[in-house]
């Protein structure tokens, strides 16, 4: 899927980190400055609230108790501040007193609240005063009548402090994004640089450097499993490469010893043929034409195996059949004992890979035997099992998992009478792993000899015993024939 990128946005995972963590610290501290200047706002507005219901009620108590004209408000102990403005007013709304002479017969209000009821309002002006005022109303019910007591607290000095609180805010915030997006930057680039390290160390590796390895820091960080992973990914790569180049190399051997041999015979067929008749020729030549192609069958099942997986053509397959098929074919080439316990199993897959995975377990343990192969078809857990031993000089416990590798043989011999091409074991266990089993070499039940089984998956883990093969197939034995 296409990915689209946003024009003008960083592509820099440096520049982008510093970027969002610049906005990130910008939007938290705008929004707490914000909430500061709100809050700075709320509790002075609240506190000059405060201060004019407290003077509003002294005076409402004085005039309850004395009397309107026991009242002075005129007094620097009963003014609010040397701005605040207080009023007494009757019930018409006429001015009784006032603490500013030029409000003594200009109402601040026309609020009119009951006796012992409060006010509490702001206005942006009053008659005269062109800045906002917080006023409380405070009805009183005397002998005399209903009175009314009014105090004003202006807000100017709230806003002169909101206002310096924001400015400074203001001229602080950018100074401090700018450290905090200089400090991500720094820090960002200074965590990357390992990573930096690490890719120009990638990026110098080339096919004839391929035992160079990253140097893993000692800080057990996500940088240093990151070194780790790269080593391995190199180690995987250089022995991956040196397959790679091992099977070309065993490739063009096992190539050219057919084809030099069908060149030799034709050569000495044509220019002698008093030394190698026709008949002789042809039959060599067909030979290694057979061999050639099973070697040639064998690398394209491989490569196609590596490339896309092994196509198959999945149905129930009766693998007992097959396991008798072979042993069959075994007993009629008389060269080896063959010994069978066979129950019916019947799996899932193909029927042309499964038997190609069992024909390559048999010849190999035929080649390999000295007088006799044993044969075990069972289930259990879910699997089929086929276990497949013989009587020869097995398989060394250090090159057991090594066998499935490609052109891996125990000897050097490549003969083509003593030596397969070491293809089998490996296309037996890609067969197997393709059906969801596996190929192994376990221990030989009696000490001697080597023991392999192929695993495959049962798709209702139900089994049957099987008779044992027609009596008209004789076994015999044969001399040691060839390597492993």
């Amino acid at each position: 899927m296409k990915r689209w990128r946003l024009r003008g946005l960083p592509r820099g995972i440096r520049l982008r980190t510093t970027v969002a963590a610049t906005v990130v610290v910008a939007v938290a501290l705008v929004g707490a400055a914000v909430v500061l200047v709100v809050l700075q706002r709320h509790q002075l507005i609240a506190g000059l609230t405060e201060i004019a219901e407290q003077q509003a009620s002294l005076i409402a108590t004085e005039i309850v108790e004395g009397g309107v004209s026991e009242v002075d408000i005129t007094t620097p102990d009963a003014a609010v501040g040397d701005v605040a403005l207080v009023q007494i007013l009757d019930a018409q709304g006429t001015v009784i007193a006032a603490s500013d002479r030029a409000y003594d017969r200009l109402p601040i209000t026309d609020k009119t609240p009951t006796p012992g009821q409060s006010l509490v309002y702001t206005v942006d002006t009053l008659p005269s005063r062109a800045e906002p005022f917080v006023i409380v109303i405070q009805g009183v019910q005397t002998p005399d009548g209903v009175f009314r007591v009014v105090t004003a607290q202006p807000l100017q000095a709230a806003q002169e402090a909101t206002r310096v609180l924001a400015t400074l805010l203001g001229i602080g915030l950018p100074l401090v994004l700018a450290v905090v997006a200089l400090t991500s930057y720094a820090v960002v680039g200074r965590a990357l640089a390992p990573v930096e390290a690490i890719r120009q160390r990638v990026a110098g590796v080339s096919a004839t450097d391929q035992d160079a390895r990253i140097p893993v820091p000692d800080s057990g960080d996500e940088i240093a499993r990151l070194a780790d992973t790269m080593n391995s990914m190199l180690a995987r790569l250089q022995a991956a490469a040196k397959a790679q180049h091992q099977f070309v190399a065993d490739a063009s051997h096992e190539l050219r010893t057919p084809l030099a041999t069908i060149r030799t015979t034709t050569e000495l067929a044509v220019l002698h043929p008093e030394a190698m008749d026709r008949e002789r020729a042809g039959g060599l030549v067909l030979d290694e034409t057979r061999r050639l192609e099973r070697l040639i069958a064998d690398m394209l099942l491989l490569a196609r195996s590596d490339e896309h997986g092994l196509i198959m053509r999945v149905e129930d397959v009766d693998l007992d059949d097959i396991v008798t098929g072979e042993i069959a074919r075994i007993r009629s080439e008389g060269t080896v004992k063959v010994a069978m316990d066979v129950v019916s199993v019947r799996v899932s897959g193909d029927a042309q890979h499964i038997l190609r995975a069992v024909r390559n377990l048999m010849d190999n343990a035929a080649r390999f035997a000295r007088t006799t192969v044993q044969v075990r078809l069972r289930a259990a857990d879910g699997m089929a099992c086929l276990e497949v031993s013989d009587d020869g000089p097995g398989i060394p416990e250090a090159e057991r998992e090594r066998v499935f590798e490609r052109f891996v043989r125990l000897d050097d011999s490549r003969e083509r009478a003593t030596g397969g091409t070491g293809l089998g074991l490996a296309i037996t266990r890609q067969i197997a792993l393709a059906h969801g089993g596996d190929a192994s070499v376990i221990l030989p039940e009696h000490g001697r000899g080597a023991r392999v089984r192929l695993t495959l998956p049962l798709p209702d883990g139900t089994a049957h015993r099987r008779e044992d093969a027609p009596a008209s197939i004789r076994p015999r034995t044969r001399t040691r024939g060839g390597q492993r």
